[in-house]
C-alpha cells in the first residue's frame, strides 16, 4: 500500500497526484489498523500488485511499518550514496526529483536493456514490464499474465526511478507477486 498524502476531496475526487515528497510503500496489515478507503482530511491509500510495483512509481519502504526494509534500502542507499546524507527526507528529495515531470506525468528514460537489474520496470509497446532472470513478466492489477524471454541488446523506456535501479542493482530485494513465479505464464 502507498501513501502521498491527501490526494481527495471529502467527495472522493483525485484532485492531485501528490501533497508530500513522503511516498511511502506500507503494509496493508499493521497493528489493528483498519482501513478505510479515502476517509475525509486523511491520507489516500495507494494499492499496489507488489513491492516492486511500488519502487517503480516511487515509492520506498515506510519506516515504521517496514523498519528492517526501510533500514536495508537505507543501508545500501548508504553505500550508494556516501557522501549524502540518507534520512528519509533526503532520500525523498532525490526519488521527488525522479518521479514526476509534473503532477500525473510520470518520469521516464531510455537506456540498454542489459545494464538493468531485476526488479526494474519498462514499457515496451505501451505495456509495464518486469525484469526477472532471463524473462520480462506483464504487468497487471491482477498479477503477472504474460512472460518472455528478457532481449538482449537495445534500448528500453525505464519506468523505474534510476535511484530506485541503483537500489536493486545494489541488491536490494523486493517482494515480487507469486503471479512470476506461475508456471503457467507464456
Amino acid at each position: 500500500m502507498g501513501n502521498r498524502g491527501i490526494l481527495h476531496t471529502p467527495e472522493r475526487v483525485i484532485v492531485r497526484d501528490w501533497q508530500v515528497r513522503r511516498w511511502i510503500a506500507c503494509r496493508v496489515e499493521f497493528r489493528g489498523r483498519q482501513r478505510a478507503i479515502m476517509q475525509p482530511q486523511r491520507y489516500t491509500e495507494l494499492f499496489f500488485l507488489d513491492e516492486v510495483t511500488a519502487l517503480a512509481d516511487g515509492h520506498r519502504p515506510c519506516a515504521e511499518c517496514r523498519f528492517a526494509d526501510y533500514r536495508a534500502f537505507q543501508a545500501i542507499w548508504r553505500s550508494i550514496y556516501p557522501h549524502q546524507p540518507a534520512a528519509a527526507a533526503d532520500m525523498d528529495a532525490v526519488l521527488h526529483a525522479e518521479r514526476r515531470r509534473r503532477p500525473f506525468s510520470k518520469q521516464t528514460y531510455a537506456t540498454q536493456i542489459d545494464f538493468l537489474p531485476d526488479g526494474t520496470y519498462v514499457a515496451l509497446d505501451g505495456q509495464a514490464w518486469l525484469l526477472r532472470g532471463s524473462s520480462l513478466y506483464r504487468w497487471s492489477p491482477e498479477g503477472y499474465v504474460e512472460r518472455m524471454r528478457r532481449p538482449t541488446g537495445g534500448q528500453v523506456l525505464v519506468l523505474t526511478p534510476p535511484s530506485m535501479v541503483a537500489v536493486l542493482r545494489a541488491g536490494y530485494q523486493p517482494g515480487v507477486h507469486p503471479s512470476a513465479d506461475s508456471s503457467t505464464l507464456e
